[in-house]
């Protein structure tokens, strides 16, 4: 039993090629270094002394610049290839955290959030791009699963440093990450050389000739993929809750002090770290349909917050974390790597950034609404709704799933790969 369970991790990990390995050290790199986001508000209300109403404007800036620097970022990975992109946003961000700790008037404030996160958020959809890139359709979700790992392990790094860090000097959070953004792009550049093509060459030209040219110069004029954007948004509003409302509702409702709150929330990371590479493995290698994984676990997350309907005990509170992180393996990297199966090299970018919209969107929708809901509801009819939210998008995909059973054209993308 356990030399299978190593046989099983050693396979899961195997066969990913070295770019895809390095693209996960930049990222690991970058997200260890991710600080700044996750102690603005409290920078903010704490440190300027400004309101929470305040803050809160703020970050519906910060929401609004991650929506169009996605949307950027597709539209520069088309024209100007995924490498540069990155390179640029990690130096661009790098630099402007080091400049943004001395800003503190309250509009320049917001101007300031909203150019660092313009530009800092064009290197989703150019890591994604990359990730897809460097990987084979066999194993693309794992590639994606990889990144996820990094992102995940990073945070959990970062995360905790950074509240240390905050407590010996706010400053210190903006030096730290701008650092590290820069740090990461120094890595890129020294590790990474950039591809020698991205773009389409005669054999390429011939095949896309084949297709219908609307749907393939844009995700925009491809009605299912606007549908699966649209249901994505839904989902990563009920999944956004983990990292707004819930928070709330164990400290208030549970009654669990800060440490346990951390504690629980970091279990969402951990797992993640340890268990998803072997679960995506595993239900790669039994063909399951990537729109069936979806619903499950989109289902999955309608169960969870259901759970927290019932009354509110640190039980029901631990199964409700292993309910929403198992969801999150099962929907997350089967997301990016759909789309990118749906998408063609040409217009990578641009699919990718509508993708990371609608994560972006959804980053603002979710605490806003979420915050309502429970000021007017209170905590059980808001999960009642989050768990409607949650079957809706699970319907929504059941039906769409025939329309999205196969990508534009498979046999394109093999073309591309170097």
């Amino acid at each position: 039993m356990f030399q299978r369970t190593i046989h099983l991790y050693r396979d899961a990990y195997r066969g990913l090629s070295p770019s895809v390995w390095l693209l996960a050290g930049v990222m690991l790199v970058n997200r260890c270094g991710t600080m700044v986001l996750p102690y603005l508000t409290l920078y903010l209300t704490q440190h300027l002394h400004y309101s929470v109403a305040d803050a809160g404007i703020v970050m519906a800036v910060f929401g609004v610049g991650a929506f169009l620097g996605t949307f950027l970022g597709g539209q520069l990975v088309d024209r100007f290839g995924f490498y540069y992109v990155q390179l640029l946003s990690l130096v661009f961000s790098g630099a402007f955290l080091l400049f943004l700790q001395f800003v503190t008037h309250f509009y320049a404030l917001c101007g300031s959030v909203f150019v660092f996160t313009l530009f800092g958020e064009s290197f989703r959809p150019a890591n994604q791009a990359a990730i897809a890139h460097y990987s084979i359709p066999e194993n693309r979700t794992r590639a994606f699963s990889l990144n996820r790992l990094a992102i995940n392990l990073g945070w959990a790094i970062g995360g905790g440093l950074g509240g240390w860090i905050a407590g010996i000097q706010y400053s210190l959070l903006f030096w730290t990450d701008g650092l590290t953004c820069l740090l990461a792009g120094l890595f890129l550049w020294l590790a990474l050389q950039p591809p020698r093509s991205q773009a389409t060459n005669d054999g390429l030209a011939a095949l896309t000739s084949s297709i219908d040219t609307e749907r393939f110069m844009s995700p925009y004029r491809d009605t299912p993929f606007v549908i699966f954007a649209v249901l994505a948004t839904l989902y990563f509003i009920v999944f956004m809750q983990l990292f707004s409302i819930i928070p709330l509702y164990l400290k208030e409702a549970v009654h669990l002090s800060e440490s346990q709150i951390g504690l629980l929330i970091s279990m969402n990371g951990v797992i993640i770290v340890c268990v998803e590479m072997a679960l995506v493995y595993t239900l790669e290698r039994r063909n399951f349909p990537k729109i069936r994984l979806i619903i499950a676990g989109i289902l999955l997350a309608t169960v969870s917050y259901t759970l927290l309907t019932l009354p509110a005990t640190w039980v029901n509170a631990l199964l409700f974390t292993l309910g929403i992180t198992f969801s999150e393996m099962l929907v997350m990297p089967f997301f990016q790597s759909f789309t990118v199966e749906r998408s063609q090299p040409a217009t990578r970018g641009k699919y990718l950034a509508l993708y990371a919209m609608a994560g972006a969107l959804a980053q603002t929708l979710a605490p806003m609404l979420g915050a309502q809901l429970v000021a007017n509801l209170g905590f059980q009819l808001h999960w009642l709704v989050v768990a409607v939210i949650s079957l809706v998008a699970a319907l929504g995909f059941w039906r769409l799933g025939p329309r999205l059973s196969t990508p534009l054209d498979s046999g394109v993308d093999s073309l591309s790969h170097t």
